[in-house]
């Protein structure tokens, strides 16, 4: 067999119509892979980080022959442990999918001499390869690309507790195509929105995640349903012309009476501890002001969640209002959809009508 390359284009559509029966392998360092890196990618690290340091001092330093010399005997002695590695993960795969020989697409950051080697080693020993021309870096030109594509999106709006993101779920499971954007951020987006969520990704990530949804949904789907969001969730920040695509898109905008909202971000955010709630309430403290924050920070003390998450549903709702009224990227249509209550799929019916 020989080493067969692929572009990034056909990369994309073969590495994603086969899952299930292949693998894709990052063999970047360990710490390039655990700062971004292509999603459902295994990281099987020709060089570990000092080791690529070391290399790449050597390949500017002095020349390219002695970064290879230099680079030959740390791959000697990982050739078995790398095979040994593919061969648990190909295992894995082969149990849970009754798949004989899954396709193994390797790729580096350029798609160089890293990929090269490895995906040689992986071919010697019998696998089907492929190797991805301009490596990873040719990956992120394709997500930064999608970001750019005029998408057909339906943004769906509304004030805090409003279920927003149970909604988009009701909508999902109707065979509607739906991005979640705090679910891939893992964060709700407020000063709040970290708490029980998992750690952000970094922003590369995050983009890697997003540009593989938008590709996934917007295959066979003539619009996609987004939740309104500020530019900025938590840590991480919607690309810029997807955000101003979403601000030129229709917005239906769920109203729904305070007191539904207030126990439905009771029921959600009760359950957490009071000290996570309390400096996720101190964060604020500059615009909810300090009598407020005071006395909402009391009630949870107290256990008085009721009256703690009022104070703070009431600013968040006039922090909403004065941020439509000031942004420098208004909404262009904007669609008010009525509801008496908090009611994910009542509510995505209304959405369909």
């Amino acid at each position: 067999m020989a080493v067969q390359k692929i572009n990034i284009d056909d990369f994309i559509m073969e590495a994603g119509s086969i899952i299930g029966s292949s693998i894709i392998i990052d063999v970047r360092s360990p710490a390039e892979y655990e700062h971004a890196h292509i999603p459902a990618a295994l990281n099987l690290p020709l060089f570990d980080n000092d080791e690529r340091a070391m290399i790449g001092t050597t390949y500017k330093k002095q020349s390219r022959e002695e970064a290879i010399k230099a680079g030959l005997p740390l791959f000697g002695n990982k050739m078995l442990s790398m095979i040994e590695a593919v061969e648990t993960w190909i295992a894995a795969i082969q149990k849970d999918n009754n798949v004989t020989k899954p396709t193994l697409f390797v790729h580096c950051w350029r798609g160089g001499m890293r990929s090269a080697a490895v995906a040689w080693l992986l071919d010697l020993y019998g696998y089907k390869v492929v190797q991805l021309t301009g490596g990873y870096k040719a990956y992120r030109n394709w997500v930064l690309e999608q970001f750019t594509i005029p998408y057909t999106l339906k943004v769906l709006g509304g004030y805090t507790g409003s279920g927003k993101t149970e909604i988009l779920q009701a909508l999902q499971e109707k065979n509607y195509a739906v991005i979640d954007l705090e679910g891939i951020a893992h964060h709700k987006g407020s000063a709040f929105g970290a708490i029980g969520q998992l750690p952000q990704p970094s922003q590369e990530m995050f983009e890697n995640i997003l540009a593989k949804k938008l590709w996934e949904v917007n295959k066979n789907n003539n619009s996609i349903w987004i939740e309104d969001e500020s530019q900025r969730i938590g840590t991480v920040l919607i690309p810029t012309p997807l955000f101003h695509l979403m601000r030129n898109s229709t917005c239906y905008f769920m109203t729904i009476p305070f007191e539904q909202r207030l126990a439905f971000i009771l029921e959600g955010y009760g359950k957490f501890d009071a000290q996570s709630l309390i400096e996720a309430t101190e964060r604020i403290q500059k615009r909810l002001g300090g009598l407020e924050t005071k006395n909402a920070v009391a009630h949870i003390m107290q256990g008085e969640l009721k009256e703690a998450f009022s104070i703070l549903l009431k600013y968040y709702d006039k922090w909403y209002e004065k941020n439509a009224q000031n942004q420098v990227l208004p909404k262009v249509t904007l669609i008010p959809i009525s509801s008496e209550m908090v009611d994910p799929n009542y509510n995505a019916s209304l959405l369909e009508k």
